[in-house]
């Protein structure tokens, strides 16, 4: 038993939580019904491998960002929309419905949603009819499938939603600036911040090559053709991590990709130690790597913040926390402050697949918190110098969720 091994059982058969007990037990459910006790009482090494497998009669529990089915992801339940025919191009009565049937059909047919409503299985794209933002409980969506199993279908009223393997391609194309721009665009943030998903956010909402300081063939060979490209102007921003004045002073205007710094400490360490999708090991996380890299690179995170406050001119502050809540919302202002005519077919498509490849998965998060009681009150003061710094500059401060409590 390891932690991935009875996460991938649980995400296979659709479920929302996995939870481990005794070392070797697998259990997969919907809700939680009982209290936290602390991992204290999760004292149970994996018999797999050196990570908490909960306890006796207690589970070290994870709960999963991507529900899947087979090949599909689980987008949740939704209510009925105002007009199937024109939201849904595609619906058939599937005799004895199962998820299988309905995402196999919807598929076959191109179409990146997979929508079942009873026996009825309907097939399209996110739009402005049908754009997967209210999602409703699950509870709705019931009863289960015809044609059996533990799966529900949905009804008349409320519907089961998967999306397929089948890419929209309304938000595919991509191509540099026509010509060079007069001044540069800088996507700035501290390293593991999101800022390469938050490229690939911005290529697909805006048609638009990114550029970046920097080469690597990796994010290249995956289709970020403006990767390296960071003086021709002909890219619509440029990733960089730099922050001293001179470089700062390059750019006419600058978007500042902030992230909690806990979160992005522990993202930059686990690229370091395991690549673009990996993660570091146990031994990286147990050993003098992990705290000899918090105490020179949390200072930076701070440094990072206030120097393109201070010196950035027309600075766009974009918290990746806000991005992930409200995607279509802050995209469509990221694109506006580029200069550019937002279009809502393309968010919605962004919307709609908006995992990247560099998305690191929840799949490999610790079962425990890596930061000593001395490294936590050294990053919570640096969070308040950042919350100050920013409401000094007439911004919105950090997320609550920065702050210590």
């Amino acid at each position: 038993m390891t932690v991935l091994r009875c996460q991938n059982n649980c995400i296979e058969r659709g479920y929302m939580y996995a939870g481990l007990e005794s070392g070797a037990k697998c259990f997969c459910g919907e809700k939680i019904f009982t209290l936290n006790t602390g991992d204290i009482e999760c004292n149970k090494d994996c018999t797999g491998e050196k990570n908490q497998c909960g306890g006796v009669n207690r589970l070290t529990v994870y709960k999963m960002e991507l529900r899947r089915h087979h090949s599909a992801i689980f987008k949740g339940c939704f209510h009925r929309p105002d007009n199937i025919t024109l939201a849904f191009p595609l619906s058939a009565d599937i005799q004895n419905m199962t998820v299988a049937k309905c995402v196999d059909m919807c598929t076959e047919k191109e179409k990146s949603l997979a929508v079942l409503a009873g026996d009825l299985c309907h097939c399209g794209f996110p739009t402005r009819l049908f754009f997967l933002h209210e999602l409703q409980i699950e509870d709705m969506c019931l009863p289960h499938c015809p044609g059996g199993g533990f799966e529900s279908c949905g009804n008349d009223e409320y519907f089961v939603v998967y999306q397929t393997q089948v890419q929209d391609n309304r938000c595919m194309d991509r191509r540099f600036l026509p010509t060079g721009a007069k001044q540069l665009v800088a996507l700035a943030s501290f390293p593991g911040s999101g800022n390469t998903w938050s490229r690939l956010l911005i290529e697909q909402a805006s048609g638009f090559y990114t550029g970046s300081m920097h080469f690597d063939k990796a994010i290249y060979d995956q289709g970020f053709k403006g990767e390296g490209n960071s003086k021709s102007g002909k890219t619509i921003c440029i990733k960089t991590h730099s922050f001293d004045r001179p470089h700062i002073e390059r750019f006419g205007s600058s978007i500042l990709l902030i992230r909690n710094p806990y979160k992005s400490l522990m993202a930059e360490f686990n690229r370091m130690r395991g690549g673009h999708n990996g993660f570091a090991s146990q031994d990286d996380w147990r050993g003098m790597r992990w705290p000899v890299f918090v105490k020179n690179s949390a200072p930076k995170w701070n440094s990072q913040i206030l120097s393109w406050l201070n010196y950035g001119e027309n600075v766009k502050v974009v918290h990746y926390e806000d991005l992930k809540k409200n995607l279509r919302c802050q995209l469509r202002e990221i694109v506006q402050f580029l200069g550019l005519k937002d279009s809502e077919e393309r968010l919605l498509c962004v919307e709609g697949q908006k995992e990247g490849t560099f998305k690191r998965s929840n799949q490999g998060n610790l079962a425990y918190n890596p930061y000593t009681p001395q490294m936590q009150a050294n990053i919570n003061e640096l969070i308040r110098r950042v919350d100050a710094a920013l409401k000094e500059k007439e911004q919105p401060g950090v997320p609550e969720e920065y702050m210590p409590k």
